[in-house]
C-alpha cells in the first residue's frame, strides 16, 4: 500500500491553501477531510491515486477551487461546497448523472473531461455564468440546454460524447468564447452564418458529427483562428476564398500573450490534434503552436483556391477524401512551415508543382489516387519521403520521373502502341483468310451436292466413277501383295 494521506493534516484545521498534488497518495478520502479542512479555500490533490468516493460533506467547507485532476476517484459527484468557483475533476472514474444542483451557484469553471459521466446536462447550469465547460470523452447525451445566457464563456469543450441536435444556438451571443469543440458527438444541420461574428475564436473541431451544406464564407473573418477542423461530416460546396484573412495561420510563429498562456494552462488539458495520419495529445499552451486545417472526408468540390498558398503558418493541411478537382497550388511551395499534407482521394489533375520540393519540413505527403500527370518534381525531402512512403503517389497513373524509375509515359507508349498496330492488323488479315477459306470450301460442297441431286446424268457417272476406282485399288493392292509374298 502506497503513501497516506498525512496523519498531522487532521489537525491543521487553519489551512486555507494547501497542494499535495503528486505525492503519491493511494488512499481513500479519510473521515475527517471535511471537518478539518473546513476552512481551506484552495486544495489541489492532483496526480495522485486516490480511490473511493468523494466527501457526501464537503458541502460544508469553504472550498473555492477543487482540483483532483488525475485519480481514480470513483462514483458520484455529491453537493459541492457553495463557495465553490473552481472545479477540476478530470481524468478520473466518476459515473452517473450529472447533480440536478451542484450547490454552487458561483462556479464559473467546471472540468470533468474524460470520465463515465451519463445522461444530459441539467438545466442547472443555465443558472451559471460559466468561463470553461469541460464535458469531453465521457457518455453524455440528447441536446444541449437552450437556456444557456452566459456571455463570458471562453472555453466549451464538450468532444466524443453522444450529444445531438442542431449547432448550439445559444453560441451566437457568446462573443468571448476562443475555444470550441464538438468534436465526436451527432451533432447535425448546417452551420450557422453567425459562426463568422465569433472573433475570439482560435480552436474550431467540429469533425466526426453529421453537419452538412457549404462551409459558411464568412468563417474567414475568424482572423485569429489557428485550427479549424470540419473532417468526416457531410460538408459540400467548395473551399471558402478569402484564406488570406485567417491573419494568425498567415505567420509562420504564433506570439501568445502570456495572459493567454495562464489561461491555457489552467484550464486546458490534454488536446487530441489528428496529425501526420495519427491522433497526438498536446499540453495546454502546446495546442496553440499547431497550426491546422482538415477538411478531409467531406463532399468538398471545385478547384483547391490558390489563395490557400498565403497561408504560410500551416503545419498541417488535409483535403483528403473529397471530389475536389483542377490543379494543385502553383504556389504551394510558399508554404514553407508544412509538415503534413495530404490531398489523396480526390478529382485533381495537371502537374505537379515544382515549387513542391520547397517543402524541406514535410514528413508526411500524399498525393495519392487523383489524376496527376507530368513529371514528379526532384528533391532530396521528395525523395526520402518516397523511399519512406512509395505509395505517396500511386494511383496516378500519368506520373513518370526518375524516382518512379519511369521515363515520359508518351515515348515510353508509342513503340508499344505501334507494336499493337501492326499486330492487330496481322490478326485481321489472319482472320480473314481463314474465313475466306472456310467459306469457300463450304460453298464447293453445296454445289458438288445439288449437281449430283438434281442431275440424275452426273449422279449414275459419279457412282461409276467410284466403282471404277474401287476395282482398280482392289486389283493393284492384289497383285502387290503376291509379289511381295513371293519374293519372301
Amino acid at each position: 500500500m502506497g503513501p497516506l494521506f498525512p496523519a498531522w493534516l487532521k489537525w491543521q484545521v487553519d489551512l486555507t491553501y494547501l497542494d499535495i498534488s503528486s505525492t503519491g497518495i493511494t488512499d481513500r478520502f479519510p473521515d475527517w477531510f471535511s471537518s478539518s479542512f473546513s476552512k481551506i479555500t484552495s486544495l489541489d490533490i492532483s496526480n495522485n491515486r486516490i480511490s473511493g468516493a468523494l466527501p457526501k460533506n464537503m458541502g460544508n467547507t469553504s472550498l473555492g477551487s477543487l482540483y483532483s485532476r488525475s485519480n481514480n476517484i470513483s462514483g458520484r459527484i455529491p453537493q459541492l461546497p457553495r463557495n465553490l468557483e473552481i472545479l477540476d475533476i478530470s481524468r478520473n472514474s466518476l459515473s452517473g448523472p450529472l447533480p440536478s444542483d451542484f450547490g454552487a451557484p458561483k462556479l464559473d469553471m467546471i472540468s470533468l473531461f474524460s470520465n463515465y459521466i451519463t445522461c444530459q446536462i441539467p438545466l442547472f447550469v443555465c443558472e451559471l455564468n460559466l468561463y470553461s465547460l469541460d464535458l469531453a470523452n465521457n457518455l453524455l447525451e440528447g441536446e444541449l440546454p437552450q437556456c444557456f445566457s452566459t456571455k463570458d464563456m471562453a472555453f466549451l469543450l464538450l468532444s466524443n460524447n453522444r450529444f445531438s441536435g442542431k449547432f448550439p444556438p445559444f453560441l451566437e451571443n457568446c462573443t468571448t468564447l476562443s475555444f470550441l469543440d464538438l468534436a465526436r458527438n451527432k451533432f447535425s444541420g448546417t452551420l450557422p452564418m453567425w459562426i463568422g461574428n465569433l472573433g475570439e475564436l482560435q480552436f474550431l473541431r467540429l469533425s466526426n458529427n453529421m453537419f452538412h451544406g457549404h462551409i459558411p464564407n464568412n468563417i474567414t473573418s475568424l482572423s485569429k483562428l489557428y485550427h479549424l477542423n470540419l473532417a468526416a461530416n457531410g460538408i459540400s460546396g467548395s473551399i471558402p476564398h478569402h484564406l488570406s484573412n485567417l491573419t494568425m495561420i498567415t505567420t509562420p510563429y504564433v506570439h501568445v500573450p502570456g495572459a493567454v498562456v495562464a489561461s491555457f494552462q489552467s484550464i486546458v488539458g490534454d488536446m487530441p490534434v489528428v496529425i501526420k495520419r495519427q491522433e497526438l495529445e498536446y499540453k495546454g499552451v502546446a495546442i496553440l503552436e499547431i497550426l491546422s486545417i482538415d477538411f478531409s472526408c467531406n463532399y468538398l468540390t471545385g478547384k483547391i483556391p490558390e489563395e490557400i498558398t498565403s497561408l504560410g503558418g500551416l503545419i498541417n493541411l488535409n483535403l483528403s477524401w473529397n471530389q475536389l478537382n483542377g490543379g494543385l497550388p502553383k504556389k504551394i511551395g510558399d508554404m514553407q512551415m508544412l509538415e503534413s499534407l495530404d490531398f489523396s482521394n480526390n478529382d485533381i489533375s495537371g502537374e505537379i508543382p515544382s515549387s513542391l520540393s520547397n517543402l524541406t519540413y514535410l514528413s508526411i505527403l500524399d498525393l495519392s489516387y487523383n489524376h496527376l500527370a507530368g513529371i514528379i518534381p526532384s528533391g532530396v525531402q521528395l525523395d526520402t519521403l518516397y523511399t519512406e512512403y512509395p505509395s505517396i503517389y500511386n494511383g496516378n497513373t500519368g506520373l513518370y520521373g526518375p524516382i518512379l524509375h519511369k521515363s515520359c509515359s508518351v515515348n515510353n507508349n508509342a513503340p508499344q502502341r505501334d507494336h499493337q498496330q501492326r499486330s492487330k492488323k496481322v490478326s485481321e488479315s489472319t482472320l480473314f483468310f481463314y474465313f475466306g477459306l472456310g467459306s469457300g470450301f463450304v460453298a464447293g460442297l453445296w454445289v458438288v451436292f445439288c449437281a449430283l441431286l438434281f442431275k440424275k446424268a452426273w449422279r449414275v457417272a459419279y457412282f461409276r466413277f467410284f466403282d471404277k476406282v474401287h476395282d482398280k485399288a482392289y486389283v493393284f493392292i492384289i497383285v502387290t501383295w503376291g509379289r511381295f509374298a513371293r519374293k519372301r
